[in-house]
């Protein structure tokens, strides 16, 4: 069994410490989905919800959220990410958003939770901005599907 990288030996909570590490290229890839009715993404896509453009504004949320990982994350290292970029992709026949963040880094440590908290914050933005339309909304899935760099090597989601 792997150890856990955030517990000392005597069960604390650590950082972990990076500073031997060497820097690398790293990428992370997560995904997840908002389901809600067919009205509400309905009016998504008509651009007709009162609160504004819902999916620019959850991909500007989500980029912003990648930016304050470490500020939600406690043991989470702040790093300089270069380049966050989210697709937005709406499904009419399964009335749902699905969400796919793509975060990178030169750095000693991984973008996977930058990655996976962009997914979350543009999930939550889209909920809030449809909430008068639609409580039943269901946040789905979120998961990373890819990562490359660092000595652990690639992974990718199995399908």
């Amino acid at each position: 069994m792997t150890e856990l990288t955030h517990i000392d030996t005597d069960g604390n909570a650590v950082m972990v410490d990076i500073m031997k590490k060497n820097e690398s290229e790293r990428i992370a890839i997560a995904a997840g989905s908002i389901f809600m009715k067919s009205t509400t993404l309905e009016l998504i896509n008509k651009r007709a919800v009162k609160k504004g453009d819902v999916l620019s504004i959850a991909q500007i949320a989500g980029i912003m959220g990648s930016k304050r990982t470490p500020d939600l994350i406690p043991l989470c290292h702040p790093i300089n990410l270069t380049s966050v970029n989210l697709i937005l992709t709406p499904n009419i026949n399964e009335s749902s958003i699905r969400i796919e963040a793509t975060c990178k880094v030169v750095g000693k440590t991984g973008v996977e939770m930058e990655a996976l908290t962009a997914v979350t914050v543009t999930a939550l933005t889209i909920y809030d901005m449809c909430k008068a339309a639609d409580r039943e909304m269901r946040i789905s899935d979120i998961r990373l599907t890819y990562k490359a760099g660092g000595k652990s090597g690639e992974y990718r989601e199995i399908e």
